[in-house]
């Protein structure tokens, strides 16, 4: 993880002073090439655990009426004044005027030296080139969330159990501490507890239940039907959302 530094650079042979950028200035260009598209990831959210390197995949979409002829790597930043940088996008021509430009970056958590700080709302500059000699340099192209990757578990008891009596739901949600390496308690969070009836498709929400301090999860419901519980957690910028494997409960 590099620190970003606090004028951006712009590299390559479109490559212009950083000292005649001005602080305010989020977007330089000549002509009339147009950024249209930034997505991270498929769905511009990143989830990094403790342990193995992620590919990040970063796609621009960009137009000019000449048509694109490349770009330059792409700066992903965001909180704690974290960085990475692609390598030289690869550009796939859309149409005449259009193309998207593809590249990619490996995080590891044990050899980038990531800082829980780092976790949130990222941003996506970009520089492209069109064919006539136009180009643009825009900075917060695009963003995504850069999130602690989380686990959790459910385990319902007991089993088997008579329709009616009381069935205790108990679990943990954890994420990963990018200090540590290691997967911590996350505590006072908001999970839900679903139930699929046997022999059905999908889950509905019996309730909501929030973890200690620790992010241990306990609460109990009444047996009806066989069936499977699960804990449900939705996520946010910084946390992964995550389901537990689910737990199968025989109903006597």
């Amino acid at each position: 993880m590099r620190i970003r530094a606090s004028v951006a650079v712009v590299s390559g042979a479109l490559a212009l002073s950083a000292l005649a950028v001005p602080a305010a200035q989020a977007d330089i260009g000549v002509g009339n090439v147009k950024i249209t598209k930034v997505v991270v990831d498929g769905d511009n959210k990143v989830q990094i655990g403790t342990s193995g390197a992620v590919t990040v995949k970063v796609s621009v979409t960009a137009t000019d009426n000449s048509g694109i002829k490349g770009a330059d790597a792409f700066d992903l930043f965001g909180p704690g004044y974290g960085i990475e940088t692609t390598g030289k996008p690869a550009c796939t021509k859309v149409n005449a005027t259009t193309s998207t430009c593809t590249a990619s970056v490996k995080i590891d958590p044990r050899t980038d030296y990531l800082s829980n700080k780092n976790a949130g709302t990222w941003y996506v500059d970009a520089m492209v080139e069109a064919k006539d000699g136009d180009f643009i340099w825009k900075e917060k192209a695009g963003s995504f969330s850069f999130q602690r990757a989380a686990k959790l578990t459910a385990n319902a008891t007991p089993e088997p159990v008579k329709k009616g009596k009381t069935i205790t739901v108990t679990g943990a949600l954890t994420r990963a501490d990018w200090e540590s390496l290691k997967y911590a308690g996350y505590g006072s969070q908001s999970v839900k507890l679903q139930y699929s009836k046997k022999s059905t498709t999908g889950y509905t929400t019996v309730k909501t239940v929030k973890a200690d301090s620790k992010g241990n999860l306990k609460t109990t419901v009444k047996a009806s039907a066989d069936g499977y519980y699960r804990f449900s957690y939705a996520g946010n910028s910084a946390t992964a959302a995550v389901n537990s494997a689910a737990d199968f409960i025989d109903v006597k």
